[in-house]
């Protein structure tokens, strides 16, 4: 009944946007990360020497799933000489919740499909940052029996706080004292000492401006503790200014700015999608941080979640303590590899052991930051990142 669909060209992929958006709402994937904006966009701009690899699944002219993936080159950045399919997003932009979009009700069909064609490219697949109920768990059970193998492990954490039924108020009672009472201290002695205001970006015209100061506050904020990785590159630059462009269009960006006489002195980057509020970055003035102007753009964020009504506040991966003082639960990430069978896949796994291995050792022996971006798959001159 289903007929797969290689799609190894952006003229394609341009044109399926509202096709692919229609079928990501109608499945259980559905999260801003896998939306047409945010894939076809890093594909623009952060895709790199990677080869386009969609495959479409279709009964008829109807699109029943999507497995978004990319052909990525052989890598001496991390010693590992063989392609490999990855998820679109994958790498340092940071793409939460990837997986497979399958429509509801199709996934005993449409998984096995896909499964077939990926067994006959016998490339070893990456899967990142997915969640425990994604969808392309399900590869394993349908590729082990033709002499796949696999391993997976543990990426990460993302912290998320429950926002249905609360007011403000009930939330602010939910959190410890000690940080309640810190950040209702912090806000009065703004208040007291500035004229303070928190605004949100609402027309086209400002949002290139408030990306620009948003971006000049995160490099500020770290450039006492080494380089941040999320905006280092003029690629990641424009894949955010690019899309905040189509996001601001969907109504889903948050450019939040807390402004002390005027002054932009902390902001906050996120998207409203669907019923979910999503904090991606954050910065500020080092000449505020005795301030806390950081803990009290993040509260006021919230508050603001709360009262448009997002039943959910997500802090996205990374389990930075300071996100535990907000929220008490958090989803596990985690990361599949999977291996072709004989030869080819016995060295794919030798290779990323030792690539991962000799990434380990750098941590011991160079700077923090060229250790950090090696153990993050950071390849040197100017091939991008995987």
């Amino acid at each position: 009944m289903l007929t797969i669909e290689r799609i190894e060209d952006e003229a394609r992929f341009t044109a399926m946007r509202e096709e692919w958006n229609a079928l990501l709402g109608d499945s259980d994937a559905d999260c801003l990360f896998l939306t047409w904006e945010w894939l076809h966009t890093w594909w623009r701009h952060l895709g790199g020497r990677r080869r386009l690899f969609l495959l479409a699944a279709r009964r008829g002219g109807e699109l029943v799933a999507i497995a978004p993936l990319a052909l990525a080159p052989p890598e001496l950045g991390r010693l590992f000489p063989f392609r490999s399919l990855q998820l679109l997003g994958t790498g340092a932009v940071g793409s939460d919740y990837l997986d497979l979009i399958v429509r509801r009700g199709w996934e005993d069909e449409a998984i096995p499909a896909l499964a077939d064609h990926l067994r006959a490219e016998r490339a070893m697949l990456e899967l990142r940052q997915l969640s425990p109920q994604a969808l392309a768990w399900r590869l394993t059970g349908l590729l082990e029996p033709r002499g796949w193998s696999f391993r997976q492990a543990q990426s990460g954490v993302c912290p998320f706080i429950p926002l249905a039924g609360h007011t403000w108020n009930s939330y602010l009672a939910a959190l410890g004292s000690a940080h309640r009472y810190n950040f209702h201290r912090r806000l009065r002695n703004l208040q007291r000492d500035f004229a303070v205001s928190f605004e949100c970006v609402r027309e086209e015209a400002d949002r290139a401006a408030a990306l620009e100061r948003l971006i000049g506050l995160h490099e500020a904020r770290w450039r006492e503790r080494g380089q941040s990785e999320a905006f280092v590159s003029p690629g990641l630059v424009a894949f955010h200014a690019d899309l905040s462009r189509r996001a601001q269009a969907r109504g889903w960006l948050r450019l939040l700015e807390l402004k002390l006489d005027g002054r932009a002195a902390a902001a906050l980057y996120g998207f409203r999608y669907r019923q979910s509020f999503l904090f991606y970055q954050s910065g500020l003035d080092p000449a505020f941080a005795k301030q806390s102007v950081g803990l009290v753009t993040m509260g006021l964020a919230i508050k603001s979640a709360i009262e448009e009504g997002a039943t959910e506040y997500d802090l996205l991966h990374g389990a930075e303590p300071y996100k535990f003082l907000w929220a008490r639960d958090a989803r596990e990430l985690r990361r599949l590899e999977l291996f072709p069978p004989l030869w080819r896949g016995f060295v794919c796994q030798h290779a990323l052991a030792l690539g991962r291995a000799v990434r380990r050792g750098a941590r011991r022996v160079l700077p923090r930051a060229w250790a950090d971006r090696m153990a993050a798959g950071w390849r040197p001159f100017g091939l991008g990142r995987a």
